[in-house]
């Protein structure tokens, strides 16, 4: 692939853009730790993501995204839109290369991470998620200023940069018991770190998991094309995966992998968080529990081999202390 090729922003992820990812996340960033946690027996092995320094894996698409701009793109900055996570990783990268940047966050994002995105230099605009259009406001901030806008998951960059997490559990696998991982269970928004995962593993079976009614990947996968969230999704804890409608670059990669969606409730996703917490000694926000609470629940079958991802780690304590102590 050339230079060109790498820069098209039509392109489409590839295992080769994933290792290229994984190359330059190593160059700044140590793995998270790839935990062992026993299941009735089975050891499954759990990718602690909150420990990145953002608490999320979305600092990996950050910083594959934002090194790849040119002198140009950096001067005139980034825009981006996120319920939290995706907003730090774009901030934390932007604030290393010394870059602009603006993030489109809705007004109910947790307090922690409108917090924490300002805390890393970013300028936040909210906007209410149920009734605004945050591509639509990106669009138009962008056309105003000449940023680059930098989707949470529907961009090739993003996609294999969150693979990297993919290739990391693949390597530590390896290293750990000499066979790499034979099913991925991955927490699942729009699909980025899944659909990067995949690329990464070419030869492991995928799980998405997504919370109850807002299960817009795995009714996607189901019929064979992509399907919004239904009318008048449920409140849920899980604010970063409440994504409406997914992308067709997340989608056919994981439509292709015949990838399986899997659902769970708030109990099951409060319940994962206590055993991450008791078990693992690990802070893991709602929707970066719901691989762990499918595993919990019982919803798909186990095996010494299997991976999960907890993607994110960034909670408002007394949100957490709630769920910790089961009121």
């Amino acid at each position: 692939m050339t230079e060109q090729d790498l820069m098209d922003p039509q392109r489409q992820p590839t295992l080769a853009g994933v290792e290229r990812a994984a190359q330059k996340i190593a160059a700044i960033l140590p793995p998270t730790p790839l935990l062992p946690l026993d299941i009735e027996g089975t050891t499954i092995w759990c990718k602690a993501e909150g420990l990145q320094p953002i608490g999320a894996f979305k600092i990996r698409g950050g910083w594959h995204r934002l090194t790849d701009l040119d002198d140009a793109q950096r001067e005139r900055g980034v825009i981006a839109f996120s319920s939290g996570n995706h907003a730090q990783g774009v901030a934390w990268a932007a604030r290393r290369l010394g870059v602009p940047a603006t993030i489109i966050m809705p007004e109910d994002a947790p307090r922690a991470k409108l917090e924490n995105t300002r805390a890393l230099g970013a300028e936040v605009i909210t906007y209410d998620r149920m009734n605004g259009n945050r591509e639509q406001l990106a669009a138009d901030l962008a056309q105003e200023t000449g940023a680059v806008v930098v989707p949470s998951f529907d961009d090739p960059w993003i996609v294999e940069g969150q693979g990297s997490c993919g290739v990391e559990i693949r390597r530590q696998m390896q290293a750990l018991t000499g066979l790499e991982p034979d099913q991925i269970v991955v927490c699942c928004g729009g699909g980025g770190l899944a659909s990067g995962s995949a690329l990464a593993n070419p030869d492991a079976r995928i799980f998405i998991v997504e919370p109850e009614g807002w299960d817009d990947m795995k009714r996607s996968l189901e019929r064979g094309e992509i399907v919004p969230v239904e009318p008048d999704p449920p409140a849920t804890d899980c604010d970063a995966l409440q994504t409406f409608r997914v992308s067709p670059i997340t989608f056919d990669i994981l439509s292709a992998r015949d990838a399986t969606g899997l659902t769970v409730s708030e109990d099951e996703v409060h319940h994962a968080m206590r055993v991450a917490f008791e078990k693992l000694h690990v802070v893991v926000e709602p929707g970066g529990a719901v691989a762990l609470g499918a595993v919990l629940a019982g919803k798909l079958p186990l095996t010494n081999r299997t991976a999960i991802t907890l993607s994110g780690g960034n909670v408002d304590n007394r949100l957490f202390a709630e769920i910790i102590a089961g009121t």
